[in-house]
């Protein structure tokens, strides 16, 4: 329906306003056709307009105005599309870029429904049967920069100039072992098998429901743990008798429990208690003098036995640190000969480990994760093993809520980014979830990711697990976890003597004695952790021959316990590149007394 000067007044006297000149109506009207708007729509406007100039007049000099500063810049919002299709070419990110390659196909399968015979002979088009049918279009892996545009959901994408400026690209900054043959390059996954250690009733494949745990649950949970690794001690060191941590013992007896601090406060050597298991000590405690122990490093939640004195029942006074075990390394549950032929000849397999968040703090252009990718095709490592955040919590423009689309959609283009982006390279990639991942359950054991499904072609070769989590890749049992349980430990433990030996080492040792990808408790403060599903899934089910444990803290490669434990730093450290991790393993047919790492060479790398 055209517009009417009628229906302009109708308008107007929603608002009481009143005309002060009669050409200011047809003055309206003109605008409303030249600019393709309702009656309602320009008297909106005008509204806003006078009301933010505390109610002018509506007269013609006003109109003009109204005019120039509000009508004149909705032209290009308001103009036909035909016209600005022939003005400029369209700009297109993944999704439209999808869209209209299918688009294509579709009608090109139209086109070839209705051809003629005739018309089929003049295009020279091979002839298909049932036997032999005509062969499907070869999907090439394009570039990720064409198909990820981070454009597309945030007003200012700008690339960050440190980053793009930085120059110690690529230089290996730690390492260990020696690659053969000089060259850091895999067989692009023509080899590789990925899967979970555990059963898959065993593991957490799947979503869950959480905060629904009750403080007697919780308290079931930790001491079942303390019992456990109590008995692991028991049968270890053959002890045999001990003593409630509440009654006197003038004589030196062995005390069972779990070390925690007497405050809120940090641990320190004047704070620490013990804390009884239910069976022995009905869940009492006792503040601990560790004058007389000379070595020692604690850290809340830490299941220990201590030898000493309680002269009076409210003090004791230790003297020895029973050390605590790690479990035995995988083994195949195969005979030797047919273990010996299922991993002879087997060629030895690059993994590629990086760490988020994939976007440096000045910008969301993901250009980190773009080099990455560039890294992979290079290479073609046969697994790569990506640890979110994805789409980082802290990160500036994510806190502001500066994104025009939602974080699930970050994310799946990230993803579509990252898989089609590396088909050609033909390597597995393992995603791992970060409690930091804006999109996803904020909750510790965390399941794999759930809002992006893979296309069929790509199924295969990726795999979603959760947090923390077992792999077996090609006989080499693999334990990783997105958590900086590094930082989190450090801050709490306390050693004597101070600088005897590495912090690093001291807290992965626990990491492997405890038997736990997170063993502190309580927990830090921002961790939200479900104890029925902690007490299921985030136990460690073997030592594994390679620990990933990624962390604020710096880059490192040590060998604990005859486990190589490997922090590959983060992509991105602010504004700055960060580091990423590459492995060559193999899995090597010896024993356990005579027992090889399956680790021929480890390289921390500059992105």
């Amino acid at each position: 329906m055209p517009a009417s000067v009628e229906n302009i007044v109708s308008e107007l006297e929603t608002f009481d306003l009143v005309v002060e000149d009669e050409s200011v109506l047809e003055k309206l009207l003109e605008h409303c056709i030249a600019y393709r708007l309702k009656e309602e729509v320009i008297v909106n406007e005008w509204f806003a307009f006078s009301t933010t100039r505390g109610g002018i007049g509506l007269n013609t000099d006003n109109v003009e105005i109204f005019e120039h500063e509000i009508l004149s810049k909705r032209t290009n919002k308001t103009r036909p599309a035909t016209a600005r299709q022939n003005n400029r070419p369209a700009m297109h990110d993944l999704n439209t870029l999808e869209e209209l390659v299918q688009a294509e196909a579709e009608e090109e399968n139209l086109l070839d429904s209705y051809t003629t015979p005739a018309k089929v002979g003049s295009q020279k088009r091979v002839l298909t049967t049932p036997e032999q049918p005509q062969p499907k279009k070869v999907s090439v892996s394009r570039s990720p920069r064409l198909l990820f545009s981070p454009a597309s959901f945030s007003p200012s994408a700008t690339p960050s100039q440190k980053y793009s400026t930085r120059v110690n690209r690529g230089d290996v900054v730690v390492s260990y072992g020696t690659e053969r043959g000089g060259s850091w390059r895999g067989l692009g996954g023509r080899n590789a098998n990925v899967q979970l250690l555990l059963a898959s009733e065993d593991s957490i494949t799947k979503r869950f429901k959480y905060m629904f745990q009750k403080l007697r649950d919780v308290r079931a949970v930790l001491n079942d743990r303390i019992e456990e690794l109590i008995q692991v001690l028991k049968d270890h060191y053959k002890m045999e008798d001990f003593r409630s941590v509440a009654m006197p013992a003038q004589e030196p007896a062995t005390f069972l429990g779990q070390i925690a601090c007497d405050s809120n406060g940090k641990l320190n050597a004047k704070s620490v208690i013990l804390q009884g298991d239910l069976k022995h000590s009905a869940g009492l405690q006792v503040p601990v003098d560790l004058s007389e122990l000379k070595d020692y490093s604690f850290f809340p939640g830490q299941v220990v036995a201590l030898e000493g004195t309680n002269s009076t029942g409210q003090r004791m006074v230790a003297s020895r640190l029973y050390e605590g075990v790690p479990l035995p390394f995988y083994k195949a549950e195969k005979c030797p000969e047919e273990e010996e032929e299922a991993f002879e000849g087997l060629e030895q397999q690059m993994v590629l480990v990086a760490c988020g968040p994939y976007t440096t703090s000045d910008s969301i252009t993901y250009d980190p994760m773009m080099d990455l990718i560039d890294v992979i095709n290079r290479d073609q490592p046969d697994v790569c093993i990506l640890l979110g955040p994805f789409v980082d919590s802290r990160h500036g423009q994510i806190e502001t809520c500066q994104l025009t689309v939602t974080f699930q959609e970050v994310f799946k283009q990230c993803m579509k980014g990252i898989i089609e982006g590396t088909r050609g390279s033909g390597s597995r990639l393992v995603f791992v979830p970060s409690l930091r991942d804006v999109h996803h359950d904020f909750v510790y054991p965390q399941a794999p990711f759930h809002c992006f499904e893979p296309l069929k072609e790509d199924k295969e070769r990726v795999h979603f697990v959760s947090d923390p989590c077992t792999l077996n890749i090609n006989g080499v049992v693999f334990g990783v976890t997105s958590t900086d349980v590094l930082f989190h430990m450090g801050a709490e433990e306390i050693n004597s003597p101070p600088g005897g030996s590495d912090r690093f080492t001291r807290i992965l040792k626990h990491i492997l004695t405890q038997r736990s990808y997170y063993p502190l408790y309580p927990p830090a403060e921002e961790m939200n952790i479900d104890y029925e599903c902690f007490q299921l899934y985030a136990q460690t089910p073997v030592t594994p021959d390679v620990l990933i444990v990624p962390s604020e803290l710096r880059y490192f490669i040590k060998d604990v316990l005859g486990c190589i434990c490997i922090n590959p730093g983060r992509l991105t450290k602010g504004q700055v590149g960060g580091t990423y991790g590459r492995m060559f393993v193999q899995k090597q047919n010896s024993d356990e007394a005579h027992r090889q790492t399956p680790c021929r060479a480890v390289q921390v790398v500059k992105i």
